[in-house]
């Protein structure tokens, strides 16, 4: 009797065992990856010692300002992931965060210039009716479909997703579940602790708001926000949770009153205006807490089932001198709020922070390792690629601009997007009420002007990948290709235009 009872116990045990194990293997198989975007503000195409740029042969090719910067743990990212040479987003800030939360154009969502936060940043001959209050608590935002599947959200940083007294000051109305220094400002109003970040120095109507514990201490705003991300991160494990990370540093934006001291030494005697040094100890600032990101997720035993997208909201701003158009972006032409390409081309990588092809969620989503995709990608494909990563859906009839980068993220072409990106901005600004597209090898930018006829710009990106030839005035007829390809963009997503004395500047065609 005695054997009997010690066989069925075994028995048991096993049974038990092989149970636990299949549900825990279950479990694993079901369990939502974790997302991580990491996104930079003011970073350019070329503030990294990544080369973006390829040559004629689709090779890699370093420029000088890639030898400029320390971005190790970038380069890490590059090396176990895919990074895009031709990644987009609008040329000033409010309307790339605002596709990013949206996956639409600006054109549709209507923020089409960035949110100053006290009043309508219209400017003289802007749409009256642009979008200058952003998103509100009815935004069908990323985040919102996320914490809907039951993930813990987390905004940390920058927001300006809308100006004072709205709704799209708080990210806690947008669906994030955790705010952590988020609010309508678009630059701190100063990166050192012993300044309470703008509250005690500084510029106090920008201070950063919700870092009380460090205020007064010798700490950095970039370390602040990272250990902030680190602590809500490891709660959100131990609360069992997958969790959404939106990393959105004020770094690399002005003031470049402060260096980020930790990287002082490495900028020193380099041929660059102070500015510019600070300005690179920010970049590898952001760089640092991007190595610190990934750690703490590895030490978690995370590494395996989180997604980390990494990416700039802008051209640089990098404090460079201006010569002929060329600036921060060399080779590539212009930089932040520019109708140029320097001005909407960021860096993009996408990496597994642990990769691994067995994990169950790297097998749902591949992404290639040490890859340069050249195929054209930009931020307002972030929303869909992400919904499908988490097997999430916006609301029936909900209307997405962008594609999934599923198959471009391991390395293949996705033969069903368009190789299009419209950029926007009837405003006043560095480049003035102008509306550019980029169709395949083609670049056309239209300038609405006021008192008289309209001018165009006309590039072919494959044979003047720098902007140096424009043909408008040689080549008529792709002109009229491009224009018309141009008018149907913005006819699609009910844009609106400058206007003089309320009636709209409509375009003219050539």
């Amino acid at each position: 009797m005695k054997t009997t009872n010690k066989i069925e116990f075994s028995v048991f045990a096993l049974l038990s065992i092989f149970c636990l194990i299949s549900c825990t293997s279950s479990t694993k198989e079901d369990s939502p990856p974790n997302i991580i975007v990491f996104l930079v503000d003011d970073m350019g195409l070329m503030d990294t010692s990544v080369p973006f740029l390829t040559d004629t042969n689709g090779n890699v090719a370093k420029y000088p300002l890639n030898s400029f910067y320390q971005t190790p743990n970038m380069e890490n990212l590059a090396a176990q992931g895919v990074r895009f040479t031709n990644f987009y987003a609008h040329s000033v800030c409010s309307p790339t965060r605002v596709s990013l939360l949206t996956g639409q154009n600006s054109a549709r969502h209507g923020v089409t210039n960035w949110i100053r936060s006290e009043s309508n940043n219209r400017t003289e001959f802007g749409p009256s009716n642009w979008n200058w209050k952003g998103l509100t608590k009815e935004s069908v935002t990323l985040p919102r479909l996320l914490q809907q599947k039951g993930y813990r959200t987390i905004h940390v940083g920058k927001a300006h997703f809308g100006p004072f007294n709205s709704e799209g000051e708080n990210p806690l109305n947008l669906g994030f579940d955790v705010n952590i220094a988020g609010s309508s400002i678009g630059e701190p109003g100063s990166y050192l602790g012993t300044e309470a970040f703008g509250h005690t120095g500084g510029n106090k109507k920008r201070a950063v708001p919700g870092l009380e514990k460090y205020h007064g201490k010798d700490i950095f705003l970039t370390e602040a926000l990272t250990r902030e991300a680190n602590l809500a991160i490891s709660q959100a494990n131990e609360d069992g949770k997958p969790f959404f990370l939106n990393m959105a540093h004020y770094a690399v934006h002005t003031p470049f009153l402060n260096a980020d001291p930790r990287f002082v030494e490495n900028y020193k005697n380099l041929g660059k205006p102070e500015k510019a040094q600070i300005y690179a100890t920010l970049i590898e600032g952001i760089d640092k807490s991007l190595g610190d990101i990934v750690q703490h997720v590895k030490d978690l035993g995370l590494g395996e089932n989180t997604l980390i997208l990494f990416l700039g909201d802008n051209g640089s701003d990098a404090p460079l001198p201006i010569e002929d158009g060329y600036s921060s972006s060399y080779p590539i032409k212009g930089k932040k709020g520019k109708h140029w390409e320097g001005g909407m081309r960021v860096p993009f990588i996408a990496s597994w922070v642990l990769p691994n092809d067995k994990a169950p969620c790297q097998e749902k989503t591949r992404i290639a390792q040490n890859k340069v995709q050249q195929q054209l990608g930009s931020v307002i494909d972030v929303y869909p690629t992400l919904c499908e990563v988490a097997n999430v859906s916006p609301p029936e009839g909900y209307v997405m601009d962008g594609f999934s980068l599923q198959h471009q993220l391991n390395g293949q072409q996705n033969e069903k997007r368009d190789e299009l990106f419209l950029n926007h901005f009837p405003h006043d600004h560095r480049s003035s009420y102008f509306t550019s597209l980029v169709y395949s090898d083609w670049k056309i930018i239209y300038h609405y002007q006021v008192d008289e006829p309209p001018r165009y710009e006309l590039f072919n990106l494959k044979e003047d990948p720098f902007e140096s030839n424009d043909v408008a005035g040689e080549n008529s007829e792709q002109l009229k290709i491009m224009m018309g390809k141009l008018a149907s963009e913005l006819k699609n997503k009910k844009a609106l235009y400058p206007e003089k004395e309320g009636q709209p500047l409509e375009l003219i065609l050539p």
